[in-house]
């Protein structure tokens, strides 16, 4: 005899409203392989960020939502099908992710932990001496559900995108990151303001209202 459980009955819950999802349902019909393609594109569209011709870095890239998305915006057409974008590609587009990727045409895809050395290495070399016009983030740890050891993560992500747009961006570039509130999230924006001269936090539509997500974006490195 099956038991019913509280956990069983979040899950089913959860499965329907994901199904049900208006942006869920966009992503299956244009093709990409998660709704988060249009948090960047929410984020993309407020601010301007991704034009064809630039390098692009894409940290915490899979499932590839977001590498699909600029990969389209770097392209003179674009298809709606299976995640394609019809066209030569103009610009560069270089993921990290701890995980493996599907990979996305035209784009350099990197496996490794972007908190070790050598896969930082790996990255910069493969930028070719150029330095990136946007860097973004869609990092985030594995929360343990104790709340300073999660923030601590989240910042550390946080701190080493921003170390690694002052030392491979240009200085007009655009860091876009992805943060919580709760006890990093303060000291993070502080950190912002004293790196970038333009810092808007922005919650994108197809952010779920339940989730403590925001992102944060930053325009033009300050002097040093």
């Amino acid at each position: 005899m099956k038991v019913k459980t509280k956990s069983s009955k979040v899950n089913r819950a959860w499965i329907n409203e994901h199904v049900n999802d208006t942006y869920v349902k966009l992503a299956t019909l244009e093709g990409y392989r998660a709704r988060a393609a249009y948090k960047l594109k929410e984020i993309d569209e407020a601010f301007g960020l991704i034009k064809p011709g630039q390098l692009v870095v894409d940290l915490g890239s899979t499932p590839g939502a977001w590498s699909q998305y600029v990969r389209r915006k770097m392209s003179p057409k674009t298809a709606t099908s299976g995640g394609a974008a019809a066209g030569a590609l103009n610009g560069t587009i270089i993921a990290l992710d701890i995980l493996p990727m599907d990979p996305v045409e035209g784009v350099v895809f990197l496996q490794g932990d972007f908190r070790e050395a050598d896969v930082l290495q790996r990255l910069t070399d493969e930028m070719k001496g150029r330095q990136a016009d946007v860097v973004v983030s869609d990092m985030a740890p594995n929360l343990s559900g104790i709340a300073s050891a999660d923030a601590a993560r989240i910042e550390n992500l946080v701190e080493l995108a921003i170390e690694f747009a002052q030392n491979h961006m240009k200085p007009q570039g655009a860091l876009v990151v992805k943060v919580f509130h709760g006890g990093a999230y303060d000291q993070l924006v502080k950190r912002f303001k004293a790196t970038f001269l333009l810092v808007k936090p922005i919650k994108p539509k197809a952010s779920r209202d339940k989730s403590s997500e925001t992102f944060l974006v930053g325009v033009g490195l300050k002097s040093t």
